[in-house]
């Protein structure tokens, strides 16, 4: 009888639908597990950058110099901001604002699309004048120089990458959010989403001074 009650009073607690369990410290560990990854992926190639660095440092100043910095600066600030819209989207959908957190992950994605807008533009520049990996004249050029523009183009085009697989992640969470699959007592998804974008920002942060500010 104690059995029957104590289930009536979980019914009438939950609005009398069954208890959905969900393993969200599993989920938000899982996420951790696949960040560190990432952070192996990107630390290993920061690695490999420093040790060119150091054995061609003269070689590296000169060819950041090729490097647009005021579309590094203005994408810099694009992804900063997208972090803060993220960050507001999860923020709003705890509060059961549903609208308000659809309008920050539209203009996450915004940003992000942006973000590569002013690559596109960026590399077709280094395309043009013939600074990409097999082009005669970056072969002309020094072992420094062609190595600096090699890493350049790997690095930031993983990247480039990954904020291309957060872009389809974050129109999964707008379709999610819009069709109430998240809500304000099932948010995970969203947050380990977040998670991952922060990460992407992050790793921005570390090759803009890398390469944009060698000057």
């Amino acid at each position: 009888m104690s059995t029957a009650s104590e289930l009536q009073n979980t019914e009438h607690l939950t609005g009398g639908h069954a208890h959905i369990h969900r393993d969200d410290v599993g989920a938000k560990l899982g996420m951790w597990l696949f960040l560190f990854t990432e952070v192996l992926l990107f630390g290993g190639m920061f690695l490999l950058y420093m040790a060119y660095r150091l054995e061609y440092t003269f070689e590296f100043q000169i060819s950041a110099k090729e490097l647009d910095m005021a579309l590094g600066t203005v994408n810099t600030l694009i992804l900063l901001t997208s972090s803060l819209t993220m960050a507001l989207s999860i923020a709003a959908i705890q509060r059961n604002k549903k609208t308000l957190s659809l309008i920050f992950i539209i203009a996450t994605i915004s940003l992000a699309l942006a973000f590569l807008v002013n690559k596109y533009f960026e590399w077709s520049a280094k395309f043009h004048h013939g600074i990409y990996p097999g082009a005669t004249e970056l072969a002309e050029k020094s072992n420094g120089e062609i190595i600096f523009f090699g890493l350049y183009y790997a690095m930031t085009g993983l990247h480039g990458l990954h904020v291309l697989i957060g872009i389809v992640v974050l129109l999964f969470m707008l379709v999610f959010v819009a069709r109430n699959k998240i809500t304000a007592d099932n948010y995970m998804k969203l947050e380990n989403s977040g998670l991952y974008w922060h990460l992407v920002d992050l790793i921005w942060i570390f090759l803009f001074p890398l390469f944009y500010l060698l000057h």
